[in-house]
């Protein structure tokens, strides 16, 4: 790996790290929050995507459902499961349902959660849909949240997309950058 693509690597993951606040946390415990990246979010991680792909950028809204258990063996550690319910505004346009499963103790951030949503609306006036996964750890105070396109999930014009999204949250708004490209 170059130096360069390693140091933006450390670099992003510690800026990952220091949101740990915003972020996770939040979404376990029952606040509107779901994640978060630093205000530098149109700085891509490092892949194998081209140096400059596509970007779209935009705000979106969340409804998060109540917890409910997960069936679990005796003693072990409790999951639980949220309704997610998104609209999407800007270049990205609609709306995604999608389910988050969750264990751990937010409260004393240690905790995972791992979601995926699936997307219909429109991306830069191509119509179609896409599914999204996401990857959220915090431990010992940090952080890091992953969110990226599932590969093979684009239906209609957005048939072939590949990418990752990028989140990062200013005074309650949950603002979007979509890094992208299609093979």
């Amino acid at each position: 790996m170059p130096a360069s693509t390693f140091t933006r690597a450390r670099t992003r993951r510690r800026m990952l790290r220091a949101t740990a606040a915003l972020a996770v946390s939040p979404c376990l415990i029952g606040t509107p929050a779901v994640n978060a990246t630093p205000s530098n979010a149109n700085t891509p991680a490092p892949s194998t995507a081209p140096t400059n792909p596509p970007t779209a950028t935009g705000q979106f809204e969340v409804k998060i459902g109540p917890p409910e258990p997960m069936v679990t063996p005796a003693d072990a550690p409790a999951i639980g499961r949220r309704r997610l319910d998104k609209t999407y505004r800007g270049d990205l346009q609609g709306s995604a349902l999608g389910e988050m499963v969750f264990a751990g103790q937010p409260q004393a951030g240690e905790a995972a959660y791992t979601a995926l949503e699936s997307f219909v609306g429109t991306l830069h006036g191509r119509s179609g849909g896409l599914a999204l996964a996401h990857l959220g750890v915090m431990h010992a105070g940090g952080q890091e949240v992953r969110i990226l396109i599932v590969p093979g999930s684009g239906t209609g014009e957005l048939a072939g997309i590949q990418g990752e999204l990028l989140l990062r949250i200013e005074s309650g708004v949950h603002h979007y950058t979509l890094n992208y490209q299609f093979n």
